[in-house]
């Protein structure tokens, strides 16, 4: 497993209509109606370079710990669909084998670290053999050191701030860190736009949000981007335009952002509103559609690093989208992508173990290399963090475009 390339390639067949194959602890809006109406997906998996497993049991149990409520319920609703689809296309190929099915056991965490905390000791008190999540570094860096002390290996989907994996060697994510995909951002925007100076505006009292300030600002000065105005402002703030004032009175070429998509909406709002019309950069917490549809025309322009396109013209990408579609009625975004993905090295994980054993799964995880996915060719370095190529994005239209010469003409 450790040098042979995993790869597994998914056709949708329609062959009769089923209920899902987990039950959450709060079912997104329109899951229930398309439940009734979806028919069942199952997978023509290509080489599983190993047995199929023989000694895991009925039921395998995975603790999955997002935010389906408050304000990163934009996020938490999204990923919790993306794991929805892997489970049931993981049960109905028979991955663990015919005779194990994988259960995956939601939890709402809110959007505080006390939620996650919570949340984490309920499913490791179920018996869980890994876990996906939180939504949020804050709280992941609450809830993980947990996971850590009881040897249970947990996987962060959308967690990029600095230090996630350094919580022990139990904790893992798939989400590329900023610190791998805002340097490419700003070198690639520098390119094509020619940035000379920015105004940088950040929350300063998250780990995500704080983080992502950093790399920006490492990212700017290695780039020789100068910085005129620095402005910060707290989760909750709903009013950002003494901060853009500032920043506008400049005459900053862009506006970087590190915002969670709440704050995110606003600064972008009220910064078109006082006739900023340049470009605005923002860090992962931008990578959401509800940016679009809640910003609406403001969002034009808007540029973004991210772990995953929808433009991707790789099969297993249109595949997956397809599948994803055909359940929910709705395009997925990076989030629903990177759960989907971290469900499916759990159980890649899981079925190579063929154990439940937490550490046995830890290793197998760890081991996991050319792993074909939506991601892309995806793999886990040294330091559990992932290895694959990020893209930069550009709010064009209503919809999320590669960054071009051409996409960015105005």
């Amino acid at each position: 497993m450790k040098t042979k390339k995993f790869q597994f390639i998914i056709l949708l067949i329609v062959i009769g209509l089923i209920a899902s194959a987990c039950t959450p602890s709060k079912t997104p809006d329109n899951a229930s109606t398309q439940a009734e109406n979806v028919e069942s997906l199952t997978l023509n998996i290509g080489d599983w370079d190993s047995p199929d497993p023989q000694n895991l049991p009925s039921t395998v149990k995975v603790g999955v710990l997002f935010g389906l409520s408050g304000d990163i319920a934009v996020y938490g609703e999204v990923q919790q669909r993306g794991v929805q689809l892997a489970v049931q296309q993981i049960n109905a190929s028979g991955y663990l084998g015919q005779k194990t099915q994988l259960e995956a056991l939601f939890e709402d965490t809110g959007a505080s670290g006390e939620g996650a905390i919570a949340a984490m000791d309920t499913v490791i008190g179920d018996g869980v053999v890994a876990v996906l999540g939180p939504t949020l570094s804050t709280q992941a860096f609450s809830a993980d050191p947990i996971a850590q002390e009881n040897s249970v290996p947990v996987m962060g989907v959308s967690n990029t701030a600095n230090g996630i994996t350094d919580m022990g060697d139990f904790v893992f994510r798939n989400s590329l860190p900023e610190a791998s995909v805002v340097p490419g951002t700003i070198t690639q925007v520098e390119d094509i736009l020619g940035l000379k100076s920015v105004g940088v505006l950040w929350g300063n009292d998250d780990d995500f949000t704080a983080s992502g300030y950093d790399v920006f600002k490492d990212a700017l000065l290695e780039n020789e981007i100068e910085i005129v105005a620095d402005e910060t402002f707290a989760r909750g703030d709903v009013d950002f335009n003494a901060q853009l004032t500032n920043i506008i009175g400049e005459s900053p070429d862009a506006i970087v952002v590190s915002a969670l998509a709440q704050e995110a909406v606003q600064i972008i709002v009220q910064a078109r509103n006082q006739g900023f019309d340049g470009p605005i950069i923002g860090g992962n917490g931008f990578n959401s559609p509800a940016i679009i549809s809640q910003a609406g025309e403001a969002a034009e322009g808007v540029i973004v690093g991210a772990a995953w396109n929808i433009a991707s013209d790789a099969d297993i990408s249109q595949d997956f989208i397809q599948a994803f579609e055909a359940e929910y009625g709705n395009a997925p975004d990076q989030f629903a992508a990177q759960a989907y993905t971290g469900m499916w090295l759990l159980a890649t994980a899981i079925r190579h173990a063929d154990d439940v054993a937490p550490a046995t799964i830890r290793d197998e995880l760890a081991a996991i290399k050319d792993f074909d996915s939506p991601l892309g060719l995806f793999n886990f370095d040294d330091n559990r963090n992932p290895v694959h190529d990020p893209v930069v994005q550009i709010i064009r239209n209503g919809s999320y475009e590669i960054l071009s010469a051409e996409t960015a003409a105005p």
